[in-house]
């Protein structure tokens, strides 16, 4: 059977969710489709591309249009979307945030933040510095709270799933300095409801 980029990187996903980043090899991935490895190069140079192309598709599917409303409320949903789509797929948080460090994808996650912030009234040199910033925070917070998660669902550790997430605490003290070098003195808004412990 002749199979499509397309078909490869959902094959990818599946073999992420079920054994993990470590697994998710050119021949576990072959192995999967049933062809020769370097059947899979006539679509992917090598493993860091495809990887790249599925943390893309991770981010398609978990990022959404900006929302309406004030540049904090947009930078705030594009953090929690990006945290959601991470935790929504084993190991997917380290995936993400490794292909954005190695520049070989991921790029959605930086360009959603950019957007969110451009209307913050940041000078234009300070954007990204602060959706970099953002970002840090983001692929941070959920590789703890992910490797966590997964370690105490193996008894790897033992250490019971957080009941909360400090996630929307840690979120608003970075947006509150942002709000700061925006508008000094300007009054800082309270917190959303905390965000829910990854499932």
């Amino acid at each position: 059977m002749r199979y499509h980029r397309g078909d490869i990187v959902e094959r990818a996903i599946e073999v992420l969710d079920q054994y993990g980043l470590a697994d998710l090899t050119m021949r576990r991935l072959g192995s999967e489709l049933g062809v020769q490895p370097s059947a899979l190069y006539h679509h992917f140079a090598n493993k860091q591309s495809l990887l790249g192309a599925v943390a893309d598709e991770l981010l398609a599917r978990g990022l959404r249009p900006p929302v309406e409303g004030p540049w904090d409320d947009q930078v705030q949903a594009v953090c929690v979307q990006l945290r959601d789509a991470m935790l929504a797929w084993r190991d997917g948080a380290e995936l993400v945030a490794t292909v954005h460090a190695f520049g070989l994808g991921a790029r959605a996650a930086y360009d959603a933040m950019v957007g969110a912030l451009a209307d913050s009234g940041l000078p234009d040199q300070m954007v990204p510095t602060a959706a970099r910033a953002l970002l840090h925070l983001v692929f941070g917070h959920t590789a703890e709270e992910q490797t966590q998660l997964q370690a105490s669902s193996v008894g790897a550790i033992d250490l019971a799933p957080s009941e909360s997430s400090d996630f929307t605490d840690s979120l608003a003290l970075l947006l509150d300095g942002i709000r700061v070098r925006v508008s000094p003195g300007a009054p800082r808004r309270r917190a959303a409801p905390r965000a829910a412990p990854p499932r």
